[in-house]
């Protein structure tokens, strides 16, 4: 595949992006209430399944969001938000590469101007910046992963940075799943996801310009 001309490994990459979404929009996902009763045939292979299958559905750009509602559903808040977590990790490091082999050499070979400066500011990136893109809703978890790895980020700022910044919506959409098997367990939780990801999110923000603009004061 690294032999191929990147124009051709680019379209690849195009095509699967564009695949991956057609399926998200025209294939149904099951309920998260529904799925505890598949768990249930897996027996003690579940957590490995949920794992590999997250990961999996993250990769095909389903969003985040149902997957931690379903972990949720089948091992609770605690439990499937730290497999969520897991998937999100794996799904981050796939996207990646992904990105990196099929189109980071096409876009190294035409970025200019603001884009090229744009470019060398993934590669400076540091965790915290990483949190700061992952944390602002501007697409979906797969998506980004697949768009890191065209640029010239570094593979370990942006891991840490990616599980990080899903840390805090984690259990509280886990929780919400779990309230759909056990409800009126978990009330309190349901706010989490809007509120902590509400306040990272101004936080990051605020620090990044506040950052960006001593920068550019200092050149």
């Amino acid at each position: 595949m690294a032999a191929q001309p990147s124009a051709r490994r680019f379209l690849l990459l195009v095509a699967m992006l564009a695949g991956f979404g057609l399926l998200v929009l025209l294939v149904p996902l099951p309920a998260p209430g529904e799925i505890p009763q598949l768990a249930d045939r897996l027996g003690p292979f579940a957590p490995f399944a949920a794992i590999v299958v997250g990961t999996l559905l993250l990769v095909a750009l389903v969003p985040r969001t149902f997957v931690t509602l379903a972990a949720g559903a089948v091992f609770g808040p605690f439990t499937g938000a730290l497999y969520a977590l897991g998937a999100a990790l794996l799904a981050a490091a796939l996207g990646f590469a992904a990105g990196r082999l099929l189109g980071r050499e096409f876009v190294a070979e035409r970025v200019r101007g603001r884009l090229a400066r744009l470019d060398h500011w993934f590669a400076r990136q540091s965790v915290f910046g990483v949190m700061t893109v992952r944390l602002l809703p501007i697409s979906g978890y797969g998506l980004v992963s697949y768009g890191y790895g065209t640029t010239g980020a570094r593979l370990l700022p942006y891991l840490v940075g990616s599980v990080l910044a899903s840390a805090p919506t984690a259990l509280g959409y886990a929780a919400m799943g779990a309230s759909v098997t056990t409800p009126g367990g978990i009330n309190w939780y349901a706010a989490a996801p809007a509120t902590l990801g509400l306040v990272a999110s101004a936080v990051l923000v605020a620090r990044w310009w506040r950052a960006e603009r001593s920068r550019r004061a200092a050149r």
